[in-house]
């Protein structure tokens, strides 16, 4: 059956990050930590194993040398697909697109693009988040850009705890403070910032990418609800303490409640567990808020106990 991966998170330091990540079982290095990443094999943030007869491995190093414990085969040279973080935003976060894969292959050393699914862990009142732009095409997107009318080029709408977002690539977005988010993604670390809000850092202003945006920024903008793939699922039967909240050709994300005990097949070839509220166990293995682990290929069904609210996701 294997053994379960249990992760050491990895935390960053950000211009416009809070403290809400303490909540998550860390002890914070400032008070602008604004991103855990919980399960990530990224050159900018591997975690390490934390127990087993793995741990202290990177997550990298061990799909590299353990491929079988994902679903792959030796032949496998592809990179760890998924990221997956925490991100507490204090204050605004730039106005932002990201790139597809054949943008990044080609023109970020053979980076994979990014493609991103938000669920809201918590939203002070009135917190709104940008999605997507109001111009009506590629030469009203550069205009309205290169004019800086920035109020009238976003598009801003109310969000809440529970709400779930995809972010496809081409999706100009933006996290706004007061704004909790657990985010699922591909293991990309590419940002082109449009807008930052005239800010400094270390005195100087961020770097923008205006060029690489107006490249990849989609219009007009048409505005999907998250995509479902209704062929995966990880329970035996309909259960109404796990619902999907997204599946697209780069990740499925389940959200799963687990009052008193709830019973997890492990049919893909990994699942991502994070625990973003709550305690319980796992097999029997104790779990707090903020644990993430990694169910590797074959290792059948999970018996999760206590009151616990997690988030699920699979390549």
């Amino acid at each position: 059956m294997g053994e379960l991966i249990f992760l050491e998170p990895v935390l960053k330091e950000t211009i416009w990050g809070g403290s809400r990540i303490g909540q998550f079982g860390v002890s914070l290095p400032s008070d602008h930590v604004g991103e855990l990443w919980a399960v990530c094999a990224h050159a900018n943030g591997d975690n390490k194993i934390t127990q087993g007869r793995f741990a202290g491995f990177t997550l990298g190093s061990l799909w590299n040398s353990h491929p079988e414990l994902f679903g792959e085969d030796s032949s496998c040279r592809r990179k760890f697909p998924l990221l997956t973080k925490i991100l507490d935003a204090r204050d605004d976060l730039s106005i932002q697109v990201h790139p597809d894969d054949q943008y990044a292959a080609a023109n970020e050393n053979g980076s994979l693009g990014k493609t991103e699914h938000w669920y809201i862990l918590d939203a002070e009142p009135g917190t709104t988040i940008v999605i997507g732009h109001n111009a009506s095409d590629s030469e009203q997107v550069r205009q309205m850009i290169e004019g800086r009318r920035w109020n009238e080029f976003i598009r801003q709408i109310p969000v809440k705890k529970g709400d779930s977002f995809f972010i496809e690539p081409g999706t100009v977005h933006a996290i706004k403070g007061g704004t909790l988010i657990l985010e699922t993604q591909q293991s990309s670390d590419i940002t082109y910032r449009v807008y930052d809000y005239d800010r400094l850092q270390n005195g100087k202003p961020r770097q923008l990418h205006l060029k690489e945006s107006m490249d990849v920024i989609a219009a007009p903008f048409v505005q999907k609800q998250p995509p479902l793939n209704p062929e995966k699922s990880i329970v035996q039967s309909q259960c109404s303490q796990v619902h999907q909240i997204v599946g697209c050709d780069k990740f499925t994300v389940w959200h799963a409640d687990v009052d008193g005990s709830l019973q997890v097949m492990q049919n893909q070839k990994f699942l991502i567990v994070t625990v973003v509220e709550g305690n319980g166990c796992v097999d029997g293995i104790k779990l707090s808020k903020g644990n993430s682990f990694i169910m590797p290929y074959g290792y059948g069904t999970a018996c999760l106990e206590g009151h616990m609210e997690l988030v699920i996701s699979c390549e």
